[in-house]
């Protein structure tokens, strides 16, 4: 069956990284159930993604269906640093994309392949404006937690206290949800917040979270059952993921990376089983140079083997290229490895990888859980601090190095050192990684045929095939949607 055939959905996307990855993997799972996707967004990364990751116009087949790229200028010349003021990007973005995508989507429909739904990341919330004028179904992918969710929908709508510029220091009880520390609340809600464009950017969503007929989220029932269960009571959630591990494609070769990895596969081939510790702080948040001078000799002082990865900051970042510590990869020798970006799916599920020292973005939150790989967290900002949390106290697969900016201190190596240690061998170690190996079982079974995720997106995609005839009246949905899952 060509492409032309099939019901047409229509995927845009934030500009980041961590926001690029989760949209494309979701439409990759909808390709493989038979749809053609056209994943959008500004060619600012469009560039980088067609040559780290060979994205083409053309259909290219995943499973039963197709997936293509379509990206767009956001009016800005390439080297424009404004993109890296969200304060100053998201209005534009708005403003062009307002303008652009009704001409994109009916270029598809005069071809032929009419868009039947539209489905956006957070920080663009203004495509559920644009659906809703057009006449289009429209979802959203969430692309946190389903307990981040309930926090920002708390705070947005003032259910609860959070902290604030009189009492700063206030723990937060969220319905169904472990009590939540101050320092533990996503941290773009607290009032001295260095991030209060990411906080606007987030919240746009929640005024805009009726236009949606469905949230997609990259969590799983079994992984957040209680919030899940109270959440789509309110909102019409529906637990996907994890969205990297496709069954009905498992090996896709198409990748929205904004870097080649750096091949790093064979080092790892070479080690013994649960040796390798590996450093990732994904790809926005940077260290300072002090932090990278005691992790470096913390690790070196463990002991250990490891593969660390260093992403250069973005040029127009103004920020310092942080350097290691003199002498330090003579001093690692082969033990070591860095790398600039490193092909993480494949990393985290190598029999070498004893553990992950993670910045706990929910991206490799998820990916080592479904990988079965323990985590030491080093939460900077964010849902970070808020995964770190549940990674530590609710899923029990790991231990904690810091607690985030608010912290506001630099580890020293020798916390660093016990930390390594402690997550690579002993008791701990090992309690770490059966619980660990646990949550990968139940994320496989949720995306096999008839878990939980499994049933979810087939109810979806069902759900836009029926919309897409215009058979369906509105007064259906809220049946269909809030048939969560049966555990």
């Amino acid at each position: 069956m060509g492409s032309e055939s099939l019901v047409h959905v229509f995927l845009v996307s934030f500009p980041g990284q961590g926001h690029v990855n989760p949209l494309l993997r979701l439409g990759k799972r909808l390709a493989s159930r038979g749809l053609l996707v056209t994943f959008s967004a500004p060619e600012s990364i469009g560039k980088d993604m067609r040559k780290a990751s060979n994205c083409t116009d053309e259909p290219t087949p995943v499973g039963d269906g197709f997936i293509r790229f379509e990206f767009f200028e956001d009016g800005w010349d390439e080297n424009e640093p404004r993109r890296q003021d969200l304060d100053q990007y998201l209005p534009q973005l708005e403003l062009v994309g307002k303008d652009l995508l009704p001409k994109m989507l009916q270029k598809h429909a005069d071809q032929d392949r009419p868009v039947s739904c539209l489905i956006n990341n957070p920080f663009i919330p203004w495509v559920s404006d644009l659906a809703e004028t057009l006449g289009l179904p429209s979802a959203m992918l969430w692309v946190q937690s389903c307990a981040c969710f309930s926090a920002y929908y708390h705070y947005y709508h003032g259910i609860v206290p959070f902290p604030s510029e009189d009492n700063m220091e206030i723990d937060v009880q969220l319905p169904c949800m472990p009590l939540l520390k101050y320092d533990e609340v996503p941290s773009f809600l607290y009032p001295n917040t260095p991030y209060p464009f990411l906080r606007r950017a987030i919240l746009g969503q929640y005024k805009n979270l009726s236009k949606p007929f469905c949230i997609l989220m990259d969590t799983f029932q079994e992984l957040e059952h209680e919030v899940i269960e109270y959440m789509s009571k309110i909102s019409p959630i529906k637990p996907v993921g994890p969205l990297f591990k496709n069954p009905k494609a498992p090996n896709s070769n198409v990748r929205g990376d904004f870097m080649k990895a750096d091949n790093c596969m064979e080092w790892l081939d070479s080690k013994p089983p649960g040796s390798v510790v590996y450093i990732s702080f994904g790809s926005v948040v940077y260290l300072k140079q002090e932090h990278v001078d005691e992790i470096a000799h913390g690790i070196l002082s463990s002991g250990v083997s490891f593969l660390w990865v260093m992403k250069p900051p973005h040029k127009d970042a103004g920020l310092e290229l942080l350097v290691l510590p003199e002498g330090f990869l003579e001093k690692a020798g082969d033990k070591g490895r860095v790398v600039q970006w490193s092909p993480q799916e494949q990393v985290l599920v190598h029999p070498a990888v004893a553990c992950f020292v993670t910045h706990c973005g929910w991206n490799s939150t998820m990916e080592s859980l479904a990988s079965g790989m323990p985590v030491v967290a080093f939460p900077q900002w964010g849902d970070q601090v808020t995964d770190a949390k549940y990674l530590v106290d609710v899923f029990k697969v790991g231990i904690r190095m810091c607690r985030g900016e608010a912290e506001d201190r630099v580890i020293p190596r020798e916390e660093v050192e016990m930390c390594l240690r402690e997550a690579t061998s002993g008791p701990k170690a090992a309690e770490m990684k059966a619980n660990a190996l646990k949550w990968k079982e139940t994320a496989e079974a949720a995306v096999a045929e008839g878990g939980s995720s499994d049933r979810n997106m087939q109810a979806f995609v069902d759900e836009v095939r029926r919309r897409s005839l215009g058979i369906t009246s509105k007064s259906t949905t809220p049946e269909i949607i809030t048939t969560t899952t049966v555990v």
